[in-house]
């Protein structure tokens, strides 16, 4: 499992470590439980704190998409296909949100956009 912290992002340690982690689950990089690594280890290897790691790991768990065994570790847990459904539903809403405003900025129609997405859909 590979993360990254960018310290000039703005956006809190925890919450990119939670978001990596969910990305990676969500796009099948990280398997149907496949062991995390310990909340302890993942803190010294990005050296952070502890809680910071936690808090993120608490997040995943709560949305499901970590489960804990005690004495054992974290795991991935089985994906719910409604769930990661519901996630990339929003996620392409947020996203044509933001095509929809750049394209009004630039005077482009609805028909300009739909063969510009047509085009990109070919490649």
């Amino acid at each position: 499992m590979n993360l990254f912290i960018d310290n000039k992002s703005g956006a809190p340690i925890y919450d990119q470590i939670y978001s990596q982690i969910k990305s990676q689950i969500i796009s099948g990089e990280l398997r149907e439980n496949e062991e995390l690594p310990s909340i302890r280890n993942l803190a010294k290897d990005l050296r952070i704190s502890v809680i910071t790691t936690k808090r993120a790991y608490d997040e995943l768990e709560r949305e499901g998409f970590i489960y804990a065994l005690p004495a054992k570790g974290c795991f991935v847990a089985p994906k719910n296909v409604e769930l990661l459904r519901e996630e990339n539903l929003k996620t392409i809403e947020d996203y044509m949100q933001k095509i929809s405003r750049l394209a009004a900025s630039c005077g482009l129609t609805r028909q300009d956009v739909i063969e510009m997405f047509c085009l990109m859909m070919e490649e």
